[in-house]
């Protein structure tokens, strides 16, 4: 671990200046144009508005040659008027049958097929935006970017619309962003925007602003400008969402049909251009997707990502620290509303979430009613404050209240710090950051703390993070997510990625380590990941190899399976991973992934499986399961998931799904049937059927079923 500390500082001083680092004078821009007269949506550009705006033509290749001229053009106008935002994209260059464009599901991945991606920085503060996205078919991506533009969370959903047209040399495609959509700054005449087109046949990305590879689009520091906006327009800022639901369906094996007929009723106020106040009363989660089943392994809870939209709004905001990925959340929304994996209702919650100059605030406040033997009725909250310092940095703090299982006196608060700026050494990206919690419960048992730090250099031919952690061994808040607490955790990871032309197109090396210990220093578990050969070829298909040592000291004996009992010791054995991908540029592409190897007492066979087979551009289907062989010393063990989506992609507007699931462990297939169509741009209707069976005794019976429909429309003033 010293020699690595040792590398990481010597690679971070002898990094070379870099020259061409965005100034100032380097930045591009573009006006807005006025959206005078009547603005069809068709993906055709015959209004004359469109002929009198600014373009953006200049883009640059990203990959696969960084800063040499794109192959094909791309050219791209905003039109403004004081409620609405248009975007025109015209994709040259390219044949019809040369496009590549299967999917049309809303918020479907599209970074493996033709399409053109934007973001909106609308506070023009560089750390935070907006992402839309599109393709050829006319499917619709929608995101918000995580504070410093690391990342994005994809489970936001705006209200916006678009339209695409095809034509003999390429395609375009025309969006309408209602202002009442976005959060911005009342008194800002200019955004930042940055926009980036993806060619999947070529393997090429072309990007407008800021062209380099240690960029990513969503760091919007580095983004363009769009200037000479008008005064811009929210209206009164109301919006009223009211829905009803209705259906049955069997809770039981042998039960009687329990019919169903609820309403609900969100509103949103925004108390002024930057805040929105929010309030939801019988809050319904019928459209949210299924939990995938997988097997686990390890002695340590799974992490299931958030997917109800009343969470998801505004919850940028209360990202918090650096990093930390799923090994520390200080505020899992997940913990509200759900015990055990079971829905508790809730009757009512209200949220507050925006910015207040360069201060980003959220609050969140619920009440959840009583479920019988699952959960009592309590009242839950959480506040974030976090305020933006020097160029890209923040401070900031983050506390929470309540316990969805009614324990008293809980509640958690903690700072964190972020450093962060994309000028390092002329153009290069440097984060660092650290943070404190501590966390209360009545009856609660030992150190309630916990706290850390890390730093970051995410490069594109170098990427160094270390990061360290301790844990207290009573560290368990009631609305936060920690899988491992009593712990110190340490983990460097360093990567380069050398890029080539021709048939080899990227070589990336790796190695990651992560090493446990108890308080007292002593070791609990290391992992140790290599990565000799991970090449992604000018194809897009790509090979990778993993060697990883990986050691386990079990403080007591370890259920891995049903009638396999791991004993307590030390264990160390080594594991290989062998994973191939074929580029979703066909109509039939997938991922196998096989792992091999030791495992505790013997050995562990992995099998991992993804794919997909798009006949056409209505049908879609996609294939995922995992199969996992142990052979050890105390038993054998077989366990398997598998699933199976089928999509009919009717437009991008409506689009029927089924899903189906099974696993060995639970011995049941489930299945989620959904249809979603979007009427208007604010309206939506969801019809859901799950069907659950069960192998219950020798032979598989009706476990449940449940058939609900959901009508929902959006009301603005």
């Amino acid at each position: 671990m010293r020699k690595r500390l040792l590398f990481v500082a010597l690679t971070l001083a002898l990094c070379p200046v870099a020259a061409g680092a965005q100034s100032s004078d380097d930045v591009p821009s573009v006006r807005a144009g006025l959206a005078g007269g009547n603005i069809r949506l068709d993906g055709v550009f015959d209004e004359a508005a469109w002929a009198a705006a600014d373009a953006i033509s200049n883009f640059t290749m990203i990959e696969p040659s960084e800063g040499t001229p794109p192959t094909v053009r791309t050219t791209v106008r905003v039109l403004v008027r004081p409620t609405e935002i248009f975007i025109g994209i015209a994709c040259e260059g390219q044949a019809p049958d040369k496009i590549v464009s299967f999917t049309k599901q809303r918020d479907g991945s599209l970074r493996n097929e033709d399409n053109v991606k934007m973001v909106l920085d609308t506070f023009l503060d560089g750390r935070s935006g907006y992402v839309f996205q599109i393709n050829p078919g006319g499917a619709r991506y929608d995101a918000l970017i995580n504070p410093g533009g690391e990342n994005e969370n994809s489970n936001w959903d705006g209200i916006w619309m678009a339209a695409t047209h095809r034509n003999p040399t390429g395609w375009s495609a025309e969006i309408w962003i209602p202002t009442q959509t976005l959060s911005f700054k009342k008194d800002l005449t200019t955004w930042h925007l940055n926009i980036e087109r993806h060619l999947q046949r070529l393997q090429e990305t072309d990007r407008w602003a800021s062209p380099r590879r240690n960029w990513r689009l969503t760091q919007t520091s580095r983004a363009g400008l769009l200037t000479d906006l008008p005064v811009l327009t929210q209206g009164r800022g109301l919006a009223v969402r009211p829905a009803v639901t209705g259906g049955g369906g069997i809770n039981g094996p042998g039960q009687p049909v329990d019919a169903t007929a609820d309403a609900s009723l969100d509103i949103a106020q925004r108390l002024g251009p930057n805040l929105v106040s929010s309030l939801s009363i019988n809050t319904d989660f019928a459209e949210s997707e299924v939990d995938t089943r997988r097997t686990n392994l390890t002695r340590f809870p799974l992490f299931f990502p958030e997917t109800r939209t009343f969470f998801l709004e505004g919850s940028d905001i209360f990202q918090f620290g650096l990093g930390l990925g799923n090994e520390v959340i200080p505020f899992f929304s997940r913990r509200i509303g759900l015990v055990s994996g079971r829905e508790v209702p809730i009757l009512a919650g209200t949220k507050i979430n925006g910015r207040i100059g360069r201060t980003n605030v959220g609050g969140v406040i619920t009440r959840t009613r009583d479920a019988t033997g699952l959960a009592p009725a309590a009242s839950m909250g959480s506040a974030r404050i976090k305020r933006n310092i020097w160029g890209e940095s923040s401070v900031g703090m983050v506390t929470t209240v309540g316990d969805p299982l009614g324990r008293t006196g809980s509640w958690l608060a903690g700072p964190d710090f972020t450093f962060q700026t994309s000028h390092f050494r002329g153009n290069k990206n440097v984060r660092a950051g650290a943070w404190a919690l501590a966390m209360g419960r009545h009856a609660a048992p030992g150190d309630k703390t916990a706290m850390g730090f890390r730093v970051d250099y995410p490069n594109d031919l170098w990427n160094i993070s270390l990061s360290s952690m301790r844990l207290g061994d009573g560290f368990d808040p009631s609305l936060g997510f920690v899988p491992r607490p009593g712990v110190y955790n340490h983990r460097l990871q360093i990567t380069n990625t050398p890029r080539h032309s021709g048939w080899l197109r990227e070589m990336e090396h790796e190695s990651q380590t992560q090493v446990f210990t108890d308080l007292n220093g002593n070791w609990q578990s290391y992992r140790e990941q290599l990565v000799p050969f991970n090449w992604r070829f000018a194809t897009g298909d790509r090979f990778e190899v993993n060697i990883v040592p990986t050691g386990e000291r079990l403080p007591g004996p370890f259920k891995v399976a049903d009638n396999v009992l791991i004993p307590t010791g030390s264990y160390h054995w080594r594991r290989y991973r062998l994973e191939g991908t074929a580029a979703q540029k066909r109509k039939v592409s997938g991922q196998v992934t096989w792992w091999f190897g030791g495992f505790y007492t013997g050995t562990l066979n992995q099998v991992i499986w993804t794919g997909a087979w798009h006949p056409s551009a209505l049908v879609a289907v996609e294939l995922t399961g995992e199969r996992d062989v142990g052979d050890l010393r105390e038993g054998r063990f077989v366990q398997a998931v598998s699933g199976a989506r089928v999509r009919f992609n009717v437009s991008p507007d409506m689009q029927i799904s089924s899903y189906w699931q099974y696993d060995t462990q639970s011995k049941s297939v489930g299945t989620n049937s959904k249809l979603r169509w979007t009427f208007r741009a604010l309206g939506d209707l969801f019809v859901i059927y799950n069907h659950n069976v069960r192998e219950i005794g020798d032979r598989w019976q009706l476990d449940s079923n449940q058939l609900l429909i959901k009508l929902q429309y959006a009301l603005r003033y």
